[in-house]
């Protein structure tokens, strides 16, 4: 896809462009600081971040590190079929999810947060369940910025454009699926084996789509720079 530079500066200039980053920032800070307390409780968390814990754990990389490097990698690939995919929200999806994420993980380990976790089933369970729902809504607010998504989102929508005769959701579901995949053979070539499981995984596959139509539809309504 060609674009004009001036085309793709716009992407970073929209209207009421910095009460708008600050929305986004925020709501990718709190993707991986609810990323944390999945990664803590151990049952799972969406496809990418799966794939992304289990590679880095057989590499022996934090989870930032190696989350920056796959993204930089993809990030060469939208440049070059589709860069109007790219915004301010990219860039910060890039890199503030999993160093939050490996910050907050470092935090429990050391108060004690994890013994706290896994002291019972119902703590277990309480904590799983509020993660979900912050990760999720977080997930919404981000992608209703509209400034920019993420390379991993970004390559199934350039796919999905080449192959548009198959509907989005049946590609995103093979895409997703495949992301899972690879985290389960990295998993078990890993000396720990698989990290989390496909509770979350599942959770989350039918929970965002729902959530990203209502965040995005209370965001219209009660603020007025989403609304216009």
């Amino acid at each position: 896809m060609r674009v004009s530079f001036k085309q793709f500066a716009k992407q970073f200039s929209v209207p009421h462009f910095w009460q708008k980053f600050a929305f986004v920032a925020v709501a990718i800070f709190l993707m991986g600081f609810f990323l944390s307390f999945l990664i803590e409780v151990g049952w799972g968390t969406d496809p990418c971040s799966f794939m992304n814990i289990n590679l880095s754990n057989k590499m022996g990389w934090t989870l930032g590190t190696w989350q920056l490097t796959l993204n930089a990698v993809m990030l060469i690939f939208v440049i070059v079929f589709n860069p109007m995919l790219i915004g301010c929200g990219t860039v910060l999806n890039m890199v503030l999810i999993g160093y939050t994420a490996d910050f907050f993980t470092w935090v429990w380990g050391g108060c004690g947060f994890h013994a706290f976790i896994a002291s019972s089933m119902g703590v277990r369970v309480a904590v799983f369940a509020a993660a979900i729902i912050g990760f999720v809504i977080s997930t919404a607010v981000y992608l209703n910025c509209d400034m920019g998504i993420s390379p991993y989102d970004s390559v199934i929508k350039i796919i999905t454009g080449w192959l548009s005769r198959i509907p989005y959701f049946i590609l995103r579901i093979v895409y997703d699926l495949l992301a899972v995949v690879i985290g389960l053979v990295a998993g078990h070539f890993a000396v720990n084996g698989v990290q989390g499981s496909l509770l979350g995984t599942v959770i989350m596959a039918f929970a965002i789509g729902p959530a990203i139509s209502a965040v995005g539809a209370f965001m219209k309504k009660h603020i007025a720079i989403f609304g216009e």
